[in-house]
């Protein structure tokens, strides 16, 4: 019955994610300046603060008309630093890897405040310690990006020597994975499968990588020529998108109905498992001041990926970020 329940549960996430975005309310007039912004996933609960700013015309208030460009694009940072695109939501460690790559990219607000990587097992497998890895077979979707590069923090934070674990490359099958017994455990984002898997009933540990360190996560990018040339520009993206931001944090369920409206296939079961999501997602958006980059964080970020031998010693933390859109 449980593995019943799970398929069930599964099949209709999959049809959510799958499932197109209608299209939101947009600008107020022909005069509306055009913005694109390349979100780097497919429509998701996990974008209702856009949503939600899109919906309720904040964007609209700055005279701006917002597509927004989806898809698993591998290549956004490199769009952007040549100006391809002018704003794309991405990880921080991958502003780190293409400003070292001389991409003059820039991250101009801090969305996540926690790294959303974790590492997830069921507790019947007993690993219940990170040192309980050594000698098991652990999932990955892939050996780049902010899932691996989130790994290696943690095994480094941990101790985890990369020789006493099996890592095995499974795409984005966690799920299937470990319920099936392919894997012990799987490198999974922290606001995607560690629910599936409680809501289809499974009992299950996680290592969550912000208990162990502090990297950068997924925030707003844009470029040195936008900064320079239209900075009105980013401010109204910025502001409008901290409207939406905060409107989600003060009321959830009223921003999730939006998000229902934009994702109009969601039925009533996958509803309750998006809702978990989104309410998971709260403590990864919640900290004051709203947007703000922490410094700290940001030379950790420059000195780990360093210390993997990612990045040579010209970058500079400095250069990676700005508040001034923010304040």
């Amino acid at each position: 019955m449980r593995r019943r329940r799970y398929v069930l549960v599964l099949m209709l996430l999959i049809a959510v994610l799958l499932s197109g975005c209608r299209p939101a309310r947009q600008g107020s007039g022909g005069d509306a300046q055009a913005v694109t912004i390349a979100m780097g996933f497919i429509p998701n609960v996990q974008f209702t603060p856009m949503y939600v700013a899109i919906e309720r015309g904040y964007f609209a208030d700055e005279g701006l008309e917002i597509t927004l460009d989806y898809g698993m694009e591998t290549d956004l940072l490199q769009r952007v630093g040549t100006d391809d695109l002018q704003f794309a939501i991405a990880s921080g460690d991958q502003v780190v890897l293409a400003r070292a790559n001389e991409l003059p990219v820039r991250y101009v607000l801090n969305w996540y405040n926690r790294f959303p990587v974790c590492v997830v097992s069921l507790a019947e497998s007993g690993i219940v310690e990170p040192g309980d890895l050594v000698g098991k077979t652990v999932g990955t979707p892939a050996v780049e990006g902010a899932s691996y590069i989130g790994w290696l923090a943690f095994a480094q934070q941990v101790g985890l020597d990369a020789a006493n674990v099996n890592l095995q490359v499974i795409g984005y099958t966690q799920v299937a994975s470990l319920v099936e017994g392919r894997v012990d455990a799987a490198i999974c984002y922290a606001l995607n499968e560690p629910i599936q898997l409680r809501t289809a009933g499974y009992e299950i540990n996680a290592f969550y990588l912000d208990e162990y360190t502090a990297l950068v996560s997924n925030g707003l990018i844009t470029n040195d020529q936008t900064i320079e040339a239209q900075p009105e520009l980013v401010e109204k993206v910025a502001r409008a998108f901290l409207r939406g931001l905060r409107d989600t944090l003060d009321d959830p369920d009223a921003a999730f109905d939006i998000t229902r409206t934009v994702i109009a296939e969601m039925d009533e079961e996958t509803a309750r498992l998006q809702r978990a999501v989104l309410q998971e997602s709260l403590s990864y958006w919640d900290r004051e001041p709203l947007g703000a980059n922490d410094p700290a964080a940001w030379e950790e970020s420059v000195s780990f990926l360093r210390e993997l031998e990612l990045i040579g010693g010209g970058v500079d933390a400095e250069d990676l970020y700005t508040n001034r859109f923010v304040e």
